[in-house]
């Protein structure tokens, strides 16, 4: 099969590599769909995950179900599914609190076993999701609407809460979209780049500048800020938006390293509460259904579906101007 290949920390190949073999407890897939993701990238220069090379990358993919390990149940050739990648061992606290996102032992098909960029992939069958006829490049958008729904089930928001989210790529609008499902109406997208304003309108939410005067009329209004940018000045930026009473999520995958300045006396007299989330919590049903629930039109959020070759340039170089969320098809 052909694959993208992290052959060692910061190299990207595109190569032929033996087809996998499922084990009794896999399917073998054949992918059809796969989402380029930044986390990808810190993968590739080893930021991520424990540095496994080499490594076909790729978490968020789609496919069909092209043979069956002996223990397989529940499962035909034929079926078309989509995969949570997380891999957790099940036992340690964490896990038994069902917060198998922070595993202690936390792996990922495409960060410590081969994952999506390939043609095919043994995956575990209990890590599959059917499908229906929901379209690939659709469904390659559960693994991040997993994620942003675990964000907005914590924030727990109520309908007539208002909404800041500062970035206006595909996270940000996935957030958007999911705090919508849950009711909430008034929702805002700031960003610095106009096409993505104009995106953010199209999908019937407010768009402001980031920074601009009208950005600036929001501050401490807003019961809801999050950054979806992880920018560490944008991060900094939140608390200064958000409501007495109201939340602040950091949402963006700011570098390991960044730090910001947080005053406890502000989080105490103005009652706020500030939240964190890490990836999904075995919540692809829950993600298909917010797919489902928006509708036609979702899929707008993949500006690019490139052959596989063509991603592999794009890990080794950047992504093209102007481009939103990339998928390989398959």
């Amino acid at each position: 099969m052909k694959a993208i290949v992290y052959t060692e920390k910061g190299h990207v190949a595109y190569r032929d590599l033996p087809d996998p073999e499922p084990q009794t407890e896999e399917v073998l897939l054949r992918v059809r769909a796969s989402g380029l993701c930044h986390t990808d990238l810190d993968v590739l220069h080893a930021r991520y995950g424990g540095g496994h090379f080499p490594m076909v990358p790729g978490h968020e993919f789609a496919g069909e179900v092209v043979a069956i390990g002996a223990d397989v149940e529940g499962f035909a050739v034929g079926d078309r599914v989509v995969v949570d990648p997380n891999l957790s061992c099940g036992t340690c606290r964490a896990c038994r609190r069902s917060q198998e996102n922070l595993c202690t032992s936390l792996g990922a098909y495409g960060v410590s076993t081969p994952g999506g960029f390939g043609e095919l992939v043994a995956v575990r069958a209990e890590n599959l999701h059917p499908l229906g006829d929901l379209p690939y490049d659709q469904a390659a958008l559960a693994e991040p609407m997993g994620c942003v729904l675990n964000g907005v089930t914590a924030l727990a928001p109520v309908s007539q809460d208002e909404a800041l989210i500062i970035g206006a790529g595909p996270i940000g609008l996935l957030l958007a979209i999911a705090l919508r499902t849950r009711g909430v109406e008034r929702i805002t997208l700031a960003d610095l780049d106009p096409s993505r304003l104009d995106l953010a309108r199209s999908f019937g939410f407010d768009a402001v500048e980031n920074g601009g005067p009208e950005m600036k009329a929001m501050r401490r209004s807003m019961d809801i800020c999050a950054d979806a940018t992880g920018r560490a000045d944008v991060a900094a930026s939140l608390i200064d938006y958000t409501a007495d009473g109201g939340q602040a999520l950091f949402f963006g995958v700011c570098a390991p390293d960044a730090r910001i300045a947080i005053s406890p006396f502000e989080v105490f007299r103005r009652q706020l509460r500030l939240l964190g989330t890490h990836s999904l919590n075995r919540n692809i049903p829950d993600a298909l259904q917010a797919i489902r629930l928006y509708g036609p039109g979702i899929e707008r959020l993949v500006s690019h579906r490139l052959p596989l070759d063509a991603v592999a340039d794009i890990l080794s170089s950047k992504a093209p101007k102007g481009s939103l969320k990339v998928q390989a098809a398959l």
